[in-house]
């Protein structure tokens, strides 16, 4: 029979002390070059920490609340990567709940997961400080992921949704596109607020001053596909289409192919995430890199700090920046 892995034996296959590992298995301060290969260490030997016998020294669960908008699609996929690949290295599990974007199941979530988690990452873009506080305790660390929340009352990382999409509308115009059309995501959320003025903005600066042809969605295939279909019905319909999540660019495609149409030499298509599948798309989708899944590492990685440091933590808002991917999808390879 093959024994189980010990903390010596991840000490000893790392090349640090057993102290020093136990340390990082309790969350205590580790430099960023022995949490490295410890963690290399646990992956080789398979090692499984003790959580019962930790938390009846700890007083910890040893466990970490995750509530998203919704568990469907390439980009929560990475983002629950990040997170929970981050949080095994460290000996932690994830309890996981999605809210669907409705308040009142975020609430529930967030209540349902008190006493049971030390820590909580939320992902919701219509929660407020408000509601957190009030259905909190003061105590529990939280740090919010793609959430506006103002002050500095919670851990928060974000997007520069804004400045991703000035920059991909700005190279449609390059192009040499007069008519770009937008499928937005619902006007409620934040996210799609500040997209929507990056696009704003840089039709403007290219002296675009047309009405605007837009369809509003919901971030999912099914609004993409509608609005492409909408978008095309206008009288002077657009020679170029900015969906604003990749989800919604693949069923905006969809329904150009429909109705015979071939992206990019129809008209030329951008989406938003660059989640995993979009270069392999027919033709590859040009789209704003986010890095979804370093954003799901760093919001644990916050998470578990505050943890560690408890009162001596200092809250950081953080903005994670993007960069553009041009593929075949806008015509140019």
């Amino acid at each position: 029979m093959v024994m189980a892995a010990t903390i010596k034996d991840v000490a000893k296959e790392s090349g640090v002390s057993v102290s020093t590992v136990s340390r990082w298995l309790t969350g205590g301060p580790v430099s960023r070059q022995k949490r490295e290969v410890i963690q290399l260490a646990v992956r080789k030997l398979n090692f499984v920490s003790n959580g019962a016998a930790r938390s009846l020294v700890t007083k910890k669960t040893y466990t970490l609340g995750v509530v998203l908008p919704d568990m469907y699609g390439g980009f929560y996929s990475e983002i629950l990567r990040g997170l929970d690949r981050t949080a095994q290295d460290r000996g932690y599990h994830l309890l996981v709940s999605s809210s669907h974007n409705e308040r009142k199941e975020i609430v529930r979530a967030i209540q349902a997961m008190q006493g049971r988690v030390d820590g909580l990452v939320v992902m919701s873009p219509d929660i407020d400080a408000a509601s957190l506080q009030t259905n909190l305790p003061a105590s529990l660390p939280v740090v919010l992921l793609n959430c506006y929340v103002e002050g500095d009352a919670f851990d928060s990382i974000n997007v520069d949704n804004y400045g991703g999409s000035y920059s991909i509308v700005r190279h449609l115009t390059r192009l040499g596109h007069r008519k770009i059309g937008i499928i937005t995501g619902s006007a409620n959320n934040h996210e799609a607020q500040e997209r929507y003025r990056g696009y704003e903005d840089a039709l403007r600066d290219a002296g675009l001053t047309d009405p605007v042809l837009r369809y509003e969605g919901d971030f999912n295939e099914a609004s993409g596909h509608k609005g492409a279909l909408f978008l095309m019905r206008h009288p002077e319909p657009p020679t170029a289409i900015f969906a604003m999540n990749d989800g919604m660019a693949i069923g905006a495609m969809a329904a150009l192919r429909g109705l015979g149409l071939k992206v990019p030499e129809d008209i030329a298509i951008v989406g938003f995430d660059d989640i995993p599948t979009s270069q392999y798309l027919e033709p590859p989708l040009t789209s704003v890199h986010v890095p979804i899944f370093e954003m799901g590492q760093r919001a644990m990685e916050r998470l578990l700090m505050a943890i560690q440091e408890e009162n001596d933590h200092t809250r950081r808002q953080e903005k994670f920046p993007t960069s553009l991917v041009i593929r075949q999808s806008c015509g140019q390879k």
